[in-house]
């Protein structure tokens, strides 16, 4: 039998596509590039087109033309795009497939995976698979809800997941998409999280990169399942009220040799210069955000995931890395702007154009950055001079509060700035505090065993931590296990220590996990005015002798909850706190509750204010703080 025929001419390019993605402003290049199965005069087939402007000749080699670098030439269009297409009769969805590239400039042939293929057949080097998505999405009601909710006034409570490894099959294997949603929704439901966000779920040839090191930006990973189950995964989860955030990793990508890397021989995705286009860190290549084409990729790919894949938002991964021209490099291994400066131009330009372009197309789905440091206006609208993200992780946050923590708590009241100082700059992005996946791994130890003492100390601090972040102006995000109190640090190639909620202090920290989140979605003070200073107060910040702090946060009708913790194992009886409404106090959580593992003191669940000025408020309470907890209080009407 012979291989099909190519048939060249039918093409799903139109002159304004093309100068659109030559201009850096085509956000939907999936729907040109790639592998796109189709009728053309009466033959089915699939239409291949792929832009290498600097190859000689590009051929599609497959399963169905016996990988035969002769039997699917590709024709280089008329119009210097650089884009080559051809329509192959017979091939449809299954097929497996690569390009053959001859490079201009001469030298052996290349053999890549499509930068726009939609699925990966999982191997080393593995092929791109033909694939058309059919997937009849049933989440109309959510999406017509998201566009009703202002995720700034509203909870944000997110659970962060690596689909590899939270749970396993008994026989050690991957979860298939299907299989995570049934144990992962009712768990969800259970603990309460507002959402789930996946470290990435694009196709990734080394699985230790947790999906950061991408080879296929429009593709989710084949260990878990096809396209079409991820897009069923992705609808039940909204059918049950949750939303979904995907990592996402446009600041650099692996150098494998079937990858993006001098893709057509020459550095089209990657600079050439590796004072520009090399990352020390993790020895990838870095995109060239100032070229148009590029630019015009990477924004489909995040596009690609909101519209086609409804995802609710994407945390873009090391924005900082992406922003500073000289990030991880000594003097003299850096290229400086035309202005002598050290931030990326192109990069900015290219994050302020995605995050428009975002929140134009996808009303009501939100960015993340993650930005490790004090840019300015990460989270302003790029019409006030921002880069336009929604949100931005707090890293400051996380680092100070986890110094603070890992103390011995004798020494603690020398370093009280440590958790006080954030809250100088908490409104000034908006922000999520992270307590994430960087923080277990790499001999960082698990958040449980991050504290000093014995167990009972180091349970009762977990849950001070806990009751912190979500006392704490900011939306919250939780890496798994951290709500089960994980021992052990995050291995990506096991499941987590389930086994753990049989032992009644590991039960307990779940418990308060759920707990946490129904008060945050119960009391608007604690969301509503995340972003207000005016929703934020301290009580007393400089009670360092007794590492203890007390702030009031207050919802948009100005009724307050009261926060008092205490950082240190003396229980402390007759404390007085200075409240601005008389009468009754309800406790309405207590992270030393017997329920939880803790010691049971406590107020007794409610305390009457008195007409004692303190703290600069006409009335105060005697209340009983427990040890290493933190207890939250509400006047009753």
């Amino acid at each position: 039998m012979n291989p099909p025929a190519v048939i060249h001419g039918p093409s799903l390019w139109s002159e304004p596509d093309v100068r659109l993605f030559r201009q850096g402003r085509h956000f939907r290049l999936f729907d040109h590039l790639g592998a796109h199965p189709m009728t053309v005069d009466g033959r089915a087939g699939t239409l291949f087109s792929v832009w290498a402007p600097a190859a000689a000749g590009v051929s599609v080699i497959g399963d169905f033309n016996g990988w035969n670098p002769g039997a699917a030439p590709l024709a280089v269009r008329w119009d210097s795009s650089g884009i080559w297409e051809g329509f192959v009769p017979g091939v449809g969805p299954g097929a497996r497939y690569k390009f053959r590239i001859g490079p201009g400039g001469g030298g052996p042939a290349l053999e890549k995976t499509d930068p726009f293929g939609f699925r990966f057949e999982l191997s080393p080097g593995g092929p791109c698979v033909v694939a058309a998505s059919g997937y009849n999405w049933q989440d109309d009601d959510w999406l017509a809800a998201r566009l009703e909710r202002d995720p700034h006034r509203g909870p944000l409570a997110v659970y962060e997941l690596h689909a590899g490894s939270w749970r396993r099959g008994p026989d050690g294997r991957f979860l298939g998409w299907a299989e995570l949603a049934d144990a992962l929704i009712p768990y969800l439901l259970e603990t309460g999280f507002s959402h789930v966000e996946l470290l990435p779920v694009m196709e990734h040839p080394f699985y230790g990169s947790w999906g950061y090191q991408t080879i296929g930006y429009f593709a989710p990973s084949a260990r878990y399942g096809t396209p079409d189950e991820f897009r069923a995964f992705v609808d039940r989860l909204h059918r049950a009220g949750i939303g979904v955030i995907l990592d996402w990793s446009p600041a650099h990508f692996p150098d494998d040799p079937h990858g993006l890397a001098r893709y057509d021989g020459s550095c089209l995705y990657e600079h050439e210069d590796p004072r520009r286009g090399r990352h020390p860190d993790w020895y990838t290549c870095i995109f060239n955000y100032g070229r148009p084409e590029v630019a015009s990729f990477l924004a489909s790919s995040a596009l690609f995931w909101l519209e086609e894949c409804h995802a609710d938002g994407l945390r873009i991964d090391a924005v900082a890395s992406m922003l500073y021209l000289d990030y991880s490099r000594p003097d003299g291994e850096w290229l400086a702007n035309p202005f002598g400066g050290r931030e990326n131009l192109e990069a900015m330009e290219f994050l302020r154009a995605l995050n428009t372009a975002v929140y134009a197309r996808c009303p009501g789905a939100f960015t993340v950055a993650e930005e490790s440091t004090a840019w300015p206006g990460v989270t302003r609208p790029v019409h006030l001079g921002g880069l336009g993200f929604g949100y931005k992780w707090n890293m400051g946050w996380m680092h100070d509060t986890l110094q603070y923590c890992g103390r011995d708590p004798v020494h603690r009241r020398w370093h009280h700035n440590e958790l006080t100082f954030g809250l100088t700059y908490a409104h000034s992005e908006n922000f999520i505090l992270p307590l994430s996946h960087d923080e277990v791994v790499h001999g960082k130890r698990s958040l449980l065993e991050k504290f000093p003492g014995d167990d009972w100390r180091k349970f009762a601090q977990l849950r001070l931590l806990l009751g912190w972040q979500y006392a704490h102006p900011g939306a919250k995000l939780l890496f798994m296990g951290g709500e089960i109190g994980q021992r052990r640090e995050w291995n990506h190639d096991t499941a987590l220590d389930w086994h753990l909620l049989d032992c009644a202090p590991h039960e307990g920290i779940r418990r308060l996990v759920c707990d946490l989140n129904r008060r945050y979605r119960e009391l608007p003070a604690l969301h509503e005015r995340d972003t207000d200073p005016q929703g934020f107060e301290w009580v007393t910040a400089s009670d360092s002798a007794h590492s203890v702090f007390a702030f009031l946060r207050r919802d948009r009708a100005g009724r307050p909850v009261l926060a008092v913790a205490n950082f240190t194992p003396v229980p402390r009886t007759g404390y007085r706190v200075g409240v601005p409404v008389p009468g009754a106090w309800r406790e309405l959580l207590n992270t030393d509750a017997a329920e939880y593992g803790g010691s049971g003191l406590g107020n007794l669940g409610r305390v009457e204010a008195e007409p004692l000025r303190f703290h600069n408020k006409p009335h105060s309470l005697d209340l009983s703080l427990p040890p290493l907890a933190l207890v939250l209080l509400e006047p009753l009407d």
